[in-house]
């Protein structure tokens, strides 16, 4: 393991805050947290310096600038320093405190002892996966899946695609859903979503998490889910909605985020031409999260 690290800090819109993400994590990136500052998200990414070079990273200040560009947006102010082992561990870590979400969810740091509290807690360490329940498509969803878990229907099976930290799986097998299957092209992600299992001290058996995306769900499975949860960029639910509506039953529904609101519309013309009925759009900035369902 590296001795040094580079943090990198990037001042930018909330409506670049994800395609950052997307950019830093590309980059190699292990580790990411972000808060508010004034109107806009100063985020900060983390990786070996070993792995890159000062070079490296003005290219990457270059494609960040371009990213905005192509959105009519601000260039995103870049910065980067080196930390040793020990900074680097508790400088991110520092940022991120327990934090409730709607009105059944606790989300607490791995690092740190959970709080008394009445509501469902999340221990997570997100390593270097997405999902930490700061962002707010991630609250959108918890927020949404809270509305799906009712005493009578605890026996539901679930897909998670694109599952990062396994926050939004862990999230409803806690509630009481029955099961979970959660994949990610990310072989981190894979990893983050199974250690975050063990720590909330769930089943392996009820979330079975593997690398690859919406097309291996049917073969873990062996058939369809009662519903899919999905916390990804817009572009890539539209090129999956017709497997994700392959793979959800009749009468199932879905959770859908990471879709700014300009997207909404186009996206929610494609759900319909595959049959799914958009219950409701809920907002968070300038995110919104499409609650559907099959008929």
């Amino acid at each position: 393991m590296s001795n040094h690290w580079w943090e990198i800090t990037i001042l930018c819109e909330p409506m670049q805050e994800d395609l950052v993400f997307w950019r830093l994590e590309e980059f190699g990136c292990r580790g990411t947290a972000s808060e508010y500052q004034g109107d806009s998200r100063l985020i900060r990414g983390y990786l070996p310096q070993e792995t890159s070079k000062s070079l490296d990273l003005a290219a990457l200040a270059l494609w960040l600038r371009q990213d905005a560009l192509s959105l009519e947006l601000p260039a995103p102010l870049a910065q980067w320093r080196v930390l040793d082992e020990e900074d680097w561990a508790s400088s991110w870590k520092e940022h991120w405190q327990p934090q409730e979400i709607g009105d059944r969810f606790l989300i607490c740091p791995a690092w740190l002892t959970p709080p008394d509290s009445d509501r469902t807690i999340i221990r997570l360490d997100p390593g270097a996966a997405f999902g930490t329940g700061t962002h707010a498509t991630t609250q959108l969803c918890l927020e949404s899946l809270e509305m799906r878990v009712t005493p009578e229907r605890k026996d539901l099976i679930v897909a998670d695609v694109g599952c990062g930290s396994g926050i939004l799986s862990i999230g409803a097998l806690l509630l009481g859903m029955g099961q979970a299957y959660a994949v990610d092209t990310d072989p981190l992600s894979v990893k983050a979503t199974a250690a975050n299992r063990d720590l909330n001290h769930i089943d392996p058996e009820r979330l079975i998490v593997k690398k690859g995306s919406v097309e291996r769900i049917p073969k873990m499975v062996g058939g369809q889910v009662d519903g899919v949860l999905c916390n990804i960029l817009a572009e890539v639910i539209v090129e999956m909605i017709p497997d994700l509506t392959e793979i959800v039953k009749p009468k199932g529904w879905g959770i859908l985020s990471g879709i700014l609101l300009d997207q909404a519309k186009p996206i929610a013309d494609i759900l319909e031409e595959y049959g799914w009925i958009v219950a409701t759009l809920w907002k968070h900035d300038e995110w919104c999260c499409f609650n559907v369902r099959r008929p």
